[in-house]
């Protein structure tokens, strides 16, 4: 109601999204301009990017804003009546941008303004996970509910039974494909719930494929009927983890791919770019609950459960976030995890049978998790018990903003960060200092004496709080009184974040994914046929945090790597013989790499501001005369000292990965980036160690 979506790829929104699009391009990079745009869509990082229009740099072009979406609001149905209520209040509202849409809201939706919240005499709120840590007050901007106690004994007991499969625990992707197909076969009728519409897509083509009809949220929405009494049928929904419930024989299967961390950018990026778990720890735990109970509503229920994703598998076999579930759920979980650990797929097969008979054979089984059951104890997340005591003052900030009364928004934000002293709540107390600086930066421009100062100490504070967290580092482009971050440093928490996206993807718990992705490259590396080693090198880029790209045209470098302002792009020669020698053509190539790079911009994403660094990769120790004066700012890097490096950093990514928790984990990040520094991996550090082997000097004649 509150939330502004203008999606690119809604041909309705498209110029809407195009024009503010344009507006935003001076505030952004290159690179995430592209993003925002559509025309850089290259690999996970830019499929996960998020950003967020700082307040200092949007409220000078708030008023084009207005004027843009007033032009082009008006025969766009569904932005409306959310425009109507916005339009007036950006001040107190936040823009977020993905690579699928433009996102305005405020933090919490202002219920105070609507009648029918305001004038109810009594609300009820009925489900058995509300959350806690004043998650239920956040998302609904109401102070003060009162919660019903759990019935004696249901704090043990749960509601149905649920056999939880883990097939990448042990299967590969293709045995997992034929997993899910021969599951899916066995039964009258299954539920997916899938992250996006995406992979939606592709679960309906795959069901198809086999002959199973599909129905879509809306379709049951309408009537279950057609899928209840269907055989043969497949219930998909995307990014919806409750409402929709399918209790006794309507299904036995559930399907959950990927972990429903967020479900829209603002939770994205308090998450991915502020350090904010804490916050979401709860909300986050209550989709997955909602999610895996979709086909048990009863004492009577059973269903099997089957889980897929890295991330899923992850949260859902991690002892720290066990210990937060209800005890029935820890033991099912934990036995689901047993019999998943070096199985083949006719073992999952023959136990989903047994299951499903719910015979004399799975009694045996049941006695096991009741007893696993009985021993279990759920804990309670460090940090709750003070977001559930600020929360009344969150909402007091909110309100106060609406009513551009900034003095009250700074003192409830200061009062927020009073109580917010858990270690664990470190990102959520930055973002807690920005936006006290935020409230103050609107009091400044609204004439309200001594906020300027309340500025610049809130977001001083914001960029303290959280060393490790590189969007707050970006807020000294707008607050000149801030000192700036050095570009290696920006850099560096660039890399940083990539390599965490890239090892939350590949799964952290579990070691088939990253040991897979890490053979892959040693043995592309290690490999004679050159177009291998070129994929690997640009691979391993990407395993270190690069943004790393490869094009194949005339002229044109090999593997590049980039993180801010730095560059790298090599000439692979691996394929040379080591007697050889460097001919003047392959030098003259490698020297005009950094030039190519800047006149194909569009593909490298590079700018007139990039330090690039053009680097020979060759295992040939002599070059003909010819070669030399084309050397001289070209970097040398042995082969075989390329492949050590290669291996001993695999390795330092590898103890990395051990120790990783949530995303944004920022005592992680810091411990990375020291790791990288030390190591010589970061952009910057790389540079300088590489520009001191310069190819004239290496090579002999």
């Amino acid at each position: 109601m509150w939330s502004l979506s203008i999606q690119r790829n809604d041909h309705e929104h498209a110029t809407l999204h195009e024009a503010l699009s344009n507006l935003f391009q001076p505030l952004l990079d290159a690179t995430d301009f592209g993003r925002l745009t559509g025309e850089i869509d290259d690999n996970l990082a830019d499929a996960a990017w998020v950003e967020k229009l700082p307040t200092p740099a949007f409220a000078p072009i708030a008023a084009e804003f207005v004027g843009i979406v007033d032009q082009h609001v008006g025969p766009i149905e569904d932005l409306r009546y959310t425009w109507r209520l916005l339009r007036d209040n950006l001040h107190a509202c936040h823009v977020y941008l993905t690579p699928q849409q433009i996102y305005v809201r405020p933090l919490i939706p202002p219920t105070w303004t609507h009648t029918p919240f305001t004038a109810a005499r009594q609300r009820i709120y009925m489900s058995a996970t509300l959350g806690e840590g004043g998650d239920l007050e956040r998302l609904t901007g109401r102070q003060n509910i009162t919660r019903l106690p759990v019935p004696p004994g249901w704090d043990r007991q749960g509601i149905g039974r649920r056999f939880f499969i883990f097939p990448e625990m042990t299967l590969d992707s293709d045995e997992t494909d034929e997993l899910r197909q021969t599951l899916m076969q066995r039964v009258p009728r299954s539920v997916f719930l899938v992250p996006n519409d995406r992979t939606k897509d592709e679960v309906v083509r795959e069901a198809r494929s086999l002959g199973i009809t599909t129905f879509d949220a809306t379709a049951i929405e309408e009537s279950k009927a057609g899928f209840v009494t269907a055989t043969g049928a497949a219930a998909v929904f995307a990014n919806r983890y409750d409402g929709i419930d399918f209790p006794g024989d309507e299904c036995r299967l559930l399907f959950l791919d990927g972990l429903p961390r967020t479900t829209n950018p603002q939770e994205r990026f308090f998450v991915a770019k502020m350090g904010a778990n804490a916050l979401l720890q709860g909300r986050i735990q209550t989709r997955v609950v909602q999610a895996v109970g979709r086909c048990t509503r009863s004492l009577q229920d059973y269903s099997a459960v089957v889980v897929t994703g890295s991330e899923l598998t992850d949260y859902l076999n991690s002892p720290a976030r066990l210990s937060f579930l209800h005890p029935e759920l820890q033991a099912e979980l934990d036995f689901g995890a047993r019999q998943s650990t070096s199985v083949s797929i006719a073992d999952l097969v023959e136990n989903f049978d047994i299951f499903l008979r719910n015979d004399a054979a799975w009694e045996a089984v049941n006695r096991q998790i009741l007893a696993k059951r009985d021993t279990a104890t759920q804990a309670t997340p460090s940090g709750v018990g003070q977001l559930q005591a600020v929360v009344t003052a969150e909402i007091n900030y909110q309100r106060n903003l609406w009513q551009k009364h900034y003095e009250g928004a700074v003192e409830n934000a200061g009062q927020v960060l009073a109580a917010l002293t858990d270690p664990s709540l470190q990102g959520y107390r930055a973002l807690w200092n920005y936006l006290a600086g935020a409230a103050a930066a609107y009091g400044e421009g609204a004439g309200v004496g001594g906020m300027s100062a309340r500025a610049r100490i809130h977001f001083a504070a914001a960029r303290d709080a959280a060393g490790a967290i590189r969007w707050l580092a970006s807020l000294a482009r707008y607050r000149a009184e801030l000192p700036t971050v050095s570009t290696e440093n920006h850099a560096l928490q660039g890399q940083i974040e990539r390599l965490e996206t890239m090892l939350l993807k590949l799964g952290t718990k579990h070691e088939a994914r990253f040991a897979q992705r890490e053979k892959t490259i040693l043995d592309g590396l290690n490999s004679a046929d050159t177009t291998q080693f070129e994929i690997a090198h640009k691979d391993l880029g990407e395993m270190l945090g690069f943004d790393a790209g490869h094009h194949e045209s005339d002229a044109s470098p090999d593997p590049w790597w980039t993180s801010g302002k730095y560059c790298l792009v090599f000439e692979d020669h691996s394929g040379a013989d080591p007697k050889s020698s460097l001919g003047a053509d392959k030098a003259r190539q490698t020297t005009g790499h950094p030039k190519w790079m800047k006149a194909n911009t569009t593909i490298t994403h590079v700018t007139e501001h990039t330090e690039i660094l053009s680097v020979l990769v060759t295992p040939v120790k002599r070059a003909e005369a010819g070669a030399f004066p084309h050397l001289s700012d070209v970097a040398l890097w042995p082969l075989a000292d390329f492949r050590v490096w290669a291996r001993e950093a695999l390795n330092v990514v590898r103890q990395l990965r051990r120790t990783m928790g949530d995303e944004c984990n920022l005592a992680w990040r810091a411990e990375a980036q020291a790791a990288f520094e030390e190591k010589g991996y970061d952009a910057a550090g790389l540079i300088r160690s590489l520009a001191g082997s310069n190819a004239a000097k290496g090579l002999k004649k």
